[in-house]
């Protein structure tokens, strides 16, 4: 199945955004051993090495600066924890916490890089970007970083998704030979998705999980996916943000999902929200939403027009600009 985490889409969509933004000079540094960069981006470096020498190059070891690799820059973004040398002014995109706020869900050597990172990020980093209120407020709970150096700035979702031909809807459906009825599940990061629990509140429909009971579809097909679904089924225990929500609505697919941290925060009001650690109360959100279908298409459609990639990107010039200034 082939459905991206919300670190590698964001990373993706806000740097394909940030490279429209005329007041930018945008340059990029891509590291990988094995695939070569294949994007649409101008101005960018290679550098191949793997990852189990890039990760202590850069936060540990830190014998090599950003300017030695891409010139001299006036702000070094960097995504997913990456605090390498520079003098530029840093700004860093923090998507969750959860090996910190749930260790039981990491193994120890993660969570020794991450907080190693982490005293990094506190001393060095001049701007943290965080993808919810959820995450700053979790953030401001594990680290010693001030709020005023925290900004929010929400993810977006790609145009692609909204509503496809009833026709090709027909035809995914019969092509990958899904049932008439089924609701969707999103997997991957193992027990934080709560399936277990999401499969029994299904009750008598098929519950269809990414990765597991899915044929691989393409990036371009997972609007037909959700389009042929009842409803999205997403109680997860934790999300720092929760693309799949918006991404449904934005088809036109009914989303059940948590009534807490940053999927209560991204749904609004356009969801069924129930408690994740409560089966009775995922059931009766499953029940709500399948009686209710229209109207949370409707809701759906209009929480989702509120999220998208082009904001993000003119958020994140904006913070660019005013540190560049300060």
């Amino acid at each position: 199945m082939a459905f991206p985490g919300g670190v590698a889409t964001y990373t993706r969509e806000l740097a394909e955004h940030l490279q429209q933004q005329p007041e930018l000079e945008m340059r990029w540094l891509y590291s990988s051993l094995r695939t070569p960069y294949q994007g649409g981006l101008a101005k960018v470096k290679s550098w191949p090495i793997p990852l189990s020498v890039f990760e202590p190059m850069m936060n540990k070891w830190r014998v090599i600066n950003v300017e030695q690799l891409i010139g001299e820059v006036d702000i070094f973004h960097s995504s997913d924890w990456t605090q390498p040398k520079t003098q530029a002014k840093k700004v860093t995109t923090i998507h969750d916490v959860v090996v910190f706020k749930y260790p039981e869900w990491s193994v120890p050597s993660v969570i020794k890089v991450h907080q190693r990172r982490l005293k990094l990020v506190e001393k060095e980093v001049d701007r943290v970007i965080v993808v919810s209120e959820s995450v700053k407020k979790d953030l401001l709970e594990v680290s010693q970083i001030p709020a005023e150096r925290i900004v929010v700035i929400y993810e977006g979702v790609n145009e692609r998704f909204k509503p496809p031909p009833v026709e090709l809807v027909k035809e995914f459906r019969t092509k990958l030979k899904l049932p008439e009825k089924f609701i969707l599940g999103i997997g991957g990061v193992g027990s934080r998705r709560n399936l277990e629990s999401a499969n029994a509140a299904a009750g008598k429909i098929p519950f269809l999980v990414t990765g597991q009971d899915l044929p691989r579809v393409s990036d371009e097909q997972m609007p037909l996916l959700y389009a042929a679904a009842e409803l999205l089924l997403y109680p997860s225990f934790y999300e720092g943000f929760g693309l799949p929500i918006l991404e449904a609505m934005a088809v036109g697919t009914p989303v059940v999902t948590s009534s807490v941290g940053a999927m209560a925060e991204v749904a609004g009001a356009a969801a069924v929200l129930v408690d994740p650690m409560d089966l009775a109360s995922i059931k009766e959100g499953v029940e709500i939403a399948l009686k209710d279908r229209d109207g949370l298409v409707l809701s759906g459609f209009k929480q989702a027009a509120k999220f998208s990639w082009q904001k993000a990107a003119d958020e994140t010039s904006a913070l660019y600009q005013a540190l560049k200034g300060s």
